[in-house]
């Protein structure tokens, strides 16, 4: 509710301001001034409340807010990737199975392709989608997302290969 005041102050100014050319000449300066004032004041405050805050290291009985998922929780079945336009761009689908106890809210899945004729490999490229599913504990839930691979040597691959790993995960409890 304070701020009511300096909002009814501003809209007085103003109106003076524009009724009279004297008032403006005055105004002006000692609003700029104010204004810089409120400004340092309103750093400060911001600087002194940030040194405030509670170490987390000190407080052990502080109880986790985020459950402690990890990648080995979630499983990826039946990932296939299909050539999408852009030729540089596949797409993927998939069945994301939630082994855990938590809810899941999301998932970070890399992705390497290389080409291997005569199974000597080069990497093409990596790129990493984040897969947003919630999944109840205990279920599985088919996902479709994309990749996107420079094509750095202008030919295409012959024999792709794909690797795929889970890199983070996000959960709750139910």
């Amino acid at each position: 509710m304070i701020w009511i005041f300096p909002a009814l102050a501003g809209i007085l100014i103003v109106y003076f301001a524009t009724r009279s050319s004297r008032f403006r000449r005055f105004a002006e300066p000692v609003l700029s001034l104010m204004v810089a004032g409120g400004l340092i004041i309103a750093f400060i405050i911001w600087i002194n409340e940030g040194g405030n805050s509670p170490n987390t290291e000190s407080n052990p009985n502080r109880q986790q807010t985020q459950p402690a998922l990890t990648p080995q929780d979630i499983s990826v079945e039946g990932l296939a990737f299909t050539r999408n336009q852009p030729d540089t761009s596949y797409r993927a689908t998939g069945t994301a199975v939630n082994k855990s106890s938590f809810n899941l809210d999301y998932f970070k899945l890399s992705v390497t392709l290389d080409d291997c004729p005569d199974n000597q490999c080069r990497t093409l490229g990596e790129d990493t989608a984040l897969i947003l599913a919630r999944i109840p504990a205990g279920q599985s839930q088919s996902f479709e997302t994309f990749f996107t691979f420079p094509n750095r040597y202008g030919v295409e691959p012959t024999a792709p290969k794909w690797s795929y790993q889970i890199t983070e995960v996000r959960g709750r409890l139910p």
